[in-house]
């Protein structure tokens, strides 16, 4: 089956520089990928020039004349830039043409215009982003939400937690354990919101319902999958992040100090690659905006052409596993078992004025 990815080739801190050698180390790693490449129609088609023939076969570029900045207000991005690669990128999704969208641009524009666009599934309130990080059981674990929602009720995280279980099974977890993010693992622990989502989620039969977690489990990787608000698990993420570089900080600190330990980093450099290499965040590039009838994936916006690759990547493969089908099929099952007071009814969104 012939999967075909838009990819918003002007977005991000580096746009072409990073979204073109992407593409194209794409193609070569996944011979039914076919992409739409969105941007400027002049500056694309000098950056493929030189790609073989064959490969160029399976690119079509479309032409745009606007882009979204960075820092663009997102209801502006709406309603002014209807012609922008990462606009024009989401309504290939919407309108059939291409099965997944990849973006490295403004996070706030992605997720509106995706929301407007693609709307929810059935049966949904929110969208969430979720995204893999690593762990040191050498598997990735799964959490969400990253930053999609800043204040959720507790319907909303038992969403969260089936969207999540359903992503882990399009890549390969049967039986995916879920755990509810919280400041202690034993029942009662929490507010009142996290209090309701255990309950929910404890009585909800299509999920492998864990319990409690910590911050400690993720890395641990207690569980399969980690549910918690975007408020908390956007500060989990950056908190991470920004430990992640600390620590890499240091050591070239240290290594670096006298002329010994800088002996000492040579002969350590077989063991610090393969650190770097389990530790690298552009190998889990490509958080996923789950809860929508398309599928959308957010690259960094730091993002270089490795890591933008990863997030073509994760568009093929969930396009592949037909994920959105998944989603549906899970809330579908949830509803059937589920007393209709634990799952609210989907509310319309209406597009800013």
């Amino acid at each position: 089956m012939t999967i075909t990815v838009a990819v918003d080739c002007m977005g991000g801190d580096f746009g072409l520089a990073s979204t073109l050698p992407a593409s194209l180390a794409s193609l070569k790693r996944y011979s039914a990928l076919n992409l739409k490449l969105f941007g400027d129609n002049t500056a694309i088609e000098q950056g493929i020039a030189k790609w073989p023939a064959s490969l160029r076969a399976r690119c079509e570029i479309v032409a745009t004349t606007q882009t979204v900045d960075m820092g663009e207000s997102p209801t502006g991005a709406y309603r002014k830039k209807r012609d922008s690669s990462l606009r024009k990128a989401i309504d290939s999704v919407g309108e059939g043409k291409a099965d997944a969208v990849v973006s490295s641009g403004n996070t706030g524009a992605l997720a509106l215009i995706s929301t407007l666009v693609l709307r929810p599934i059935e049966g949904l309130e929110r969208s969430a982003i979720a995204a893999y990080l690593p762990t040191s059981q050498g598997k990735p674990v799964l959490m969400l939400d990253l930053g999609a929602n800043a204040s959720c009720s507790a319907e909303h995280l038992q969403q969260f937690a089936m969207m999540g279980s359903a992503l882990a099974q399009a890549n390969g977890i049967s039986t995916p354990r879920v755990g509810l993010l919280n400041i202690g693992e034993e029942l009662g622990k929490g507010n009142d919101t996290y209090k309701q989502a255990y309950m929910l989620l404890e009585a909800t039969p299509s999920l492998n319902f864990f319990g409690n977690v910590e911050g400690t489990d993720i890395y641990k990787r207690t569980v399969d999958v980690v549910v918690c608000d975007g408020f908390v698990g956007n500060i989990a993420l950056k908190a991470s992040e920004g430990l992640a570089s600390m620590i890499k900080s240091m050591m070239t600190e240290e290594f670096t100090r006298f002329w010994w330990t800088k002996i000492l980093a040579v002969l350590s450099y077989p063991v610090l690659a393969a650190f770097k290499r389990r530790v690298d965040h552009r190998r889990y590039s490509g958080a996923v905006l789950l809860g929508l009838s398309g599928i959308v994936i957010k690259s960094h916006g730091s993002s270089d052409a490795t890591a933008f690759a990863f997030a073509i990547g994760r568009a093929f493969e969930a396009a592949q596993s037909k994920l959105v089908d998944r989603l549906r099929a899970s809330l579908a099952n949830a509803a059937d078992a589920t007393p209709s007071s634990a799952l609210p009814s989907g509310s319309p969104v209406e597009a800013p004025e």
